[in-house]
């Protein structure tokens, strides 16, 4: 047991942007923890292929990654035209939201970037100034927002607990755990689904949750219904790319079966909420879910094991409906899914000791 807090937690350790050498560098999450290799992005097409092809995940990293590369591409049109750098701009925002869909993260970020570039061009300053400033400081925020969130959601766990999780919830979960493992004390075992294709489960939960000291018992992504009959799940806790203002949430494609077999069998299913939901999303209906090219789903390590002519299918997300969902946690507070709306109304700076059920 090592007790502390791993690599992922901090977004600023996995992602960092190197003005001078115009380098956007971004931890492969692919590789790690086996290997850690960075991918030094020089421009903004390959940043944004570093988020199509899964090097960066999580929906507040390959946020951060896409407006770092947004201030790359400005960065490099420094001397242009105001015409011309008000083209980079459109056709670099293009770019990027093409990337992902479902997080919403990704979207907001650009959105308040673009906005922020656009008054800079109009003043007559350095846009790429203002988007990089702008980044940089969203990093530190989302950093305190997960530890925020992360303390809260410990406050639910008891000792003894098991936890099952899919895909990889972030630096909110490793806060959780390290709060309620190493602060608290309690015995905490985390049950990480393995992910396929990608493995997030089983490369990145199981290694985080195993630095911090929690025991770590990985399965198939299909066995979590035999554990829930056998009573091995307390728990069940994932994180959401997109939480709606009705209460339902985006996740890794998985998330919306486990949700309903921790319905069928009394365990409590909580969501690591960060900063609340999408104001610009009503109902689960309205959240896009991306549909990743079938052919990963055929491929394992690089190589395929599905016969020639087999088709693969993969929507990389699942929504799950507020009914099924026992609290969402956030920075501000623990809502009722139905009364997440109130997160907008609530102070950022509420005290952490206090752990308000809302709704």
């Amino acid at each position: 047991m090592t007790g502390r807090l791993p690599l992922l937690t901090r977004r600023g350790d996995t992602l960092r942007y190197d003005r001078e050498k115009g380098i956007v560098a971004i931890l492969n999450r692919r590789l790690y923890p086996a290997q850690t290799v960075w991918v030094d992005c020089t421009d903004l097409e390959v940043v944004a292929q570093a988020i199509e092809t899964m090097v960066i995940q999580g929906g507040p990293p390959l946020a951060y990654a896409a407006g770092y590369g947004l201030a790359l591409a400005l960065d490099q049109a420094t001397d242009y035209s105001l015409a011309q750098q008000q083209v980079v701009l459109a056709l670099a925002l293009e770019r990027l939201r093409r990337t992902r869909p479902t997080a919403d993260d990704l979207h907001t970020i650009l959105a308040e970037a673009e906005r922020l570039a656009l008054q800079a061009l109009e003043q007559n300053q350095a846009p790429n100034d203002v988007v990089y400033g702008y980044v940089a400081g969203e990093i530190q925020r989302g950093d305190r927002s997960a530890e925020r969130c992360g303390v809260r959601a410990a406050e639910l766990l008891t000792d003894g607990d098991t936890v099952l999780t899919v895909c990889y919830p972030g630096a909110a979960f490793n806060w959780m755990l390290y709060t309620a493992v190493v602060k608290q004390g309690k015995q905490v075992a985390v049950m990480p689904t393995e992910t396929r294709p990608y493995g997030q489960g089983i490369r990145l939960t199981a290694s985080q949750a195993l630095e911090i000291g929690s025991q770590v018992t990985v399965i198939n992504d299909n066995m979590s219904g035999f554990c829930f009959s056998r009573d091995m799940i307390t728990v069940y806790i994932t994180a959401a790319d997109r939480i709606a203002l009705d209460g339902s949430i985006a996740n890794k494609v998985g998330t919306y079966t486990n949700a309903v077999l921790a319905k069928r069998h009394g365990v409590p299913f909580y969501v690591l909420g960060y900063d609340g939901p999408d104001l610009n999303t009503a109902t689960g209906a309205e959240i896009p879910i991306e549909e990743r090219n079938g052919d990963e789903v055929l491929m394992m390590n690089g190589q395929r094991i599905a016969p020639e002519g087999v088709r693969g299918y993969y929507p990389a997300f699942d929504v799950t409906p507020p009914e099924l969902i026992s609290s969402i946690v956030t920075d501000r507070g623990i809502y009722r899914p139905a009364m997440i709306q109130r997160y907008l109304d609530d102070s950022s700076d509420a005290p952490l000791e206090v752990i308000p059920l809302l709704g």
